[in-house]
């Protein structure tokens, strides 16, 4: 049976004062003693609220610029104190400590500080040190306090309150769950930091953690269940995008879409409009382009069959233009920094279409961090921010690129970088004409790539294959001279790989045979 404990006593500090007057007074007029701290103790006192101030139940005033204040038996005590137990209860009367209920507390703002760019110094001082530990304190004792790490959780308990006379034993133990989860990422954000403070790549210990943006119906099938957590790093994507409209995102559509903004956040959008179009997270078409307008119909025209029901992920503000042809075929999701009213008006046509703005783009050369699950444990590595300009080649064929051919090869081998392993590309005039992905040999992803291409013409009406005459980027070194072949065949004048194999110097000169380019990058981009 649930055991209902009264809220009798309640100790208040928060950074974040959203909502606290008048969810403090909600706390008084049922009949509350409210315990508070420094500025919390006074915006409650100026709002005419009866508050007791902690120095006055420790005995001792706030001190070292508030660093110490409620690291005290008479604060742990009545957080931790099991009052079912005789020597608890003594120790309590002997010492005048009073039990405290309901611990409202949110930390100091560590990750947003983080997040602002702020010093050194600053970012220490935002480390909160007496918060976390009341908050442990308090969910350890969960059979008699009930810990609120914000707002909503008070709420919760206000509930109970007015439903019961009291907290429930499940709420209380659903607050201390959130409580440590809370500290534990409040604590990872910080361990991170400090590592990277002193450049350690790959510390003893590694911890992560974040809050729920998003419960979601499924994970990648329907018998799995998923959620969308959001880390400390402000990076422009998914997690800062705003969906004007459409269904729920899936685990599926956040994942691809995720994949499609990352892609396109390559092209700097100065310079050129760039779409990339996604499916299953790999890239079906991308172009670069004068228009968006322009951008769109040339990705779409790569793989119009594989584009159906994709991602489509744009590097500018979205015109009304480039959304009437988006809306020509079954799109999931469209992802962009911004969108204006004649592109939202013909979206909000389409009612099962999720528009998702995300206010900018995300950094290619951002350092960062990824990570994913093994059995037992977790790989993490340093986000792939490797860029290969045209002084990073190493022309290898007897022939030397054009001017066209380096620009080409160059596009495709950015492209390259975001199609899973084995990846081949073929590109022209910034456009790509056909992609191979994940196969498990080179020679395959060639081939497949080139079929691709040959399809496509044929939807076009083309009267050759868009792989004619193009440039063919390989995300690793070609360990045979098979694949290249496979390249010539379908007509790539140009090849840009990163070189390593212990046959280059037969690829290259099967390259030379068949009257080729071919340069070296030095730099593979592998992605599983």
């Amino acid at each position: 049976m649930s055991t209902i404990r009264p809220v009798r006593r309640a100790l208040i500090s928060v950074s974040d004062k959203t909502g606290l007057i008048e969810t403090a007074r909600q706390l008084a007029d049922q009949g509350v003693v409210l315990v508070s701290t420094g500025g919390t103790s006074k915006a409650l006192a100026a709002a005419g609220l009866a508050v007791i101030d902690v120095a006055d139940v420790t005995g001792f005033p706030e001190m070292m610029d508030g660093r110490v204040k409620t690291l005290h038996p008479a604060v742990h005590g009545g957080l931790l104190a099991l009052r079912h137990v005789a020597d608890h209860e003594a120790a309590m009367t002997q010492h005048g400590i009073e039990g405290i209920d309901l611990l409202w507390v949110n930390l100091y703002p560590f990750e947003a500080t983080l997040a602002s760019g702020a010093n050194f110094e600053t970012c220490v001082e935002n480390i909160d040190i007496g918060g976390p530990a009341m908050i442990r304190a308090g969910a350890k004792n969960f059979d008699w306090c009930a810990v609120a790490t914000d707002l909503g959780d008070v709420q919760k308990v206000l509930a109970d309150m007015k439903a019961h006379g009291g907290t429930e034993e499940i709420t209380r133990k659903q607050l201390a769950a959130k409580a440590y989860a809370r500290t534990a990422a409040y604590d990872a954000a910080i361990s991170g930091w400090y590592a990277g403070q002193v450049g350690e790549a790959s510390p003893d210990w590694r911890a992560f953690g974040g809050p729920k943006v998003q419960s979601l119906r499924y994970g990648e099938n329907p018998h799995q269940l998923a959620a969308f957590y959001a880390t400390t790093e402000r990076r422009p994507g998914v997690s800062t995008a705003r969906q004007l409209q459409g269904k729920e995102l899936s685990y599926n559509n956040l994942n691809d879409t995720d994949a499609a903004y990352e892609l396109v956040g390559e092209f700097d959008a100065s310079e050129a409009a760039a779409v990339a179009i996604i499916k299953h997270a790999n890239p079906c078409g991308v172009a670069i382009g004068s228009s968006l307008t322009e951008a769109y119909l040339s990705a779409l025209a790569c793989d119009p069959v594989s584009a159906f029901g994709g991602i489509v992920a744009c590097n500018r503000k979205l015109d009304g233009a480039a959304a009437e042809e988006i809306v020509k075929i079954f799109t999931e999701v469209v992802i962009a920094p911004d969108a204006d009213d004649d592109a939202k008006a013909i979206f909000a046509t389409k009612k099962n279409l999720r528009l998702l703005l995300a206010g900018g783009l995300p950094d290619p050369t951002q350092a960062g961090l990824t990570f994913r699950t093994l059995a037992g444990g977790f790989l993490v590595q340093n986000r792939d921010t490797g860029r290969i300009m045209t002084p990073d080649l190493k022309v290898v064929t007897k022939r030397a690129p054009t001017a066209q051919e380096l620009t080409d090869m160059l596009f495709a081998f950015r492209v390259a970088k975001h199609v899973k392993s084995n990846a081949i590309v073929y590109a022209k005039n910034g456009v790509t004409a056909g992609i191979g992905a994940g196969q498990m040999n080179r020679r395959d992803s060639a081939r497949i790539a080139a079929v691709r291409a040959v399809e496509a013409a044929e939807t076009a009406g083309w009267s050759q294959a868009a792989t004619m005459g193009s440039a063919c980027a390989s995300d690793a070194f070609f360990p045979f001279a098979d694949g290249l072949l496979q390249a010539v065949e379908a007509g790539a004048t140009a090849v840009i790989q990163p070189g390593g194999s212990i046959r280059d110097d037969e690829v290259i000169a099967a390259a030379d045979e068949a009257g080729i380019t071919m340069v070296f990058t030095g730099m593979r981009h592998f992605r599983h």
